[in-house]
């Protein structure tokens, strides 16, 4: 009897327990359509994994999520191949949905050719452990440039800034890094107008040129000059003319007479 009642108990357990799996089976499938009723879902192409600046874009790269059709981004992309062999013109995040605005195209060459902006041009400086900022530079820096030439008649040298918030392209042969620490170079490529190359290539030749760490933050090109300082003159003092006449003091003179052996001494007042 006791036997028949413990199975009896053993089967309505498990009976309540395959209707509350079915219960919660069917509430979780509710939950997800009610999710899927406010429009279909579409491939989207994210970064799966950290993509540092300047790096050609990979498969290995990529990966696909979904995302609601009245959420896709204008300027991401649905496909791999539509991503591949692009470059990276910022750092990049995992998980970070790719677009057009922070890819560039490469149409073949090095890497740094695709980020050159439209109308620049890449221009590489020689530079020391001094004229590198002690090797704190790295790709995406924003320097100043200065420029020394001597004057060999006054026997001085004439500094002044001739380029204002120019950004570093590449260091050496590398265009990405991801290290904070100081890296000693040897050369340093930098991102310039046509102008701007003439004028720093002309630096170059005529003195030397010093490269000096500018805050990201600060986008200011122009310095505001001191206004120059202004002497004032002293009033000029002007002598007036007294109109009261001159008063000569008389001085008395002596003069000496000789007649023969006789000498005689005269005063006269002048």
């Amino acid at each position: 009897m006791r036997k028949r009642r413990g199975l009896v108990l053993v089967l309505f357990s498990l009976c309540m327990g395959g209707v509350a799996a079915w219960a919660a089976n069917d509430w979780v499938s509710e939950r997800i359509n009610a999710g899927n009723d406010n429009g279909d879902t579409v491939p989207v192409i994210a970064a799966a994994m950290e993509i540092p600046y300047g790096t050609k874009i990979e498969g290995r790269h990529l990966k696909v999520i979904s995302v609601p059709s009245e959420d896709f981004p204008k300027t991401a992309f649905n496909a791999i191949t539509d991503v591949e062999g692009k470059v990276a013109t910022v750092d990049v995040e995992r998980g970070e949905v790719l677009s057009s605005s922070r890819l560039a195209d490469h149409a073949g060459g090095s890497t740094l050719a695709a980020l050159v902006a439209k109308n620049m041009r890449a221009v590489t400086v020689r530079v020391d452990d001094v004229i590198g900022v002690a090797g704190f530079l790295l790709p995406g820096n924003k320097v100043d440039v200065l420029a020394t030439k001597m004057d060999r008649g006054a026997r001085s040298a004439k500094t002044e800034t001739i380029l204002r918030n120019i950004k570093v392209l590449a260091v050496d042969q590398t265009a990405a890094t991801q290290q904070n620490e100081p890296v000693i170079v040897r050369a340093v490529t930098l991102e310039l107008t046509p102008r701007q190359s003439e004028d720093i290539v002309k630096a170059k030749e005529e003195g030397s040129i010093q490269l000096t760490l500018r805050n990201p933050l600060d986008e200011a090109t122009q310095v505001a000059k001191a206004e120059p300082a202004t002497v004032k003159k002293a009033p000029a003092v002007i002598a007036r003319r007294s109109s009261a006449p001159v008063r000569r003091r008389a001085v008395d003179t002596t003069v000496t007479v000789i007649r023969g052996t006789h000498v005689d001494k005269l005063k006269t007042k002048s």
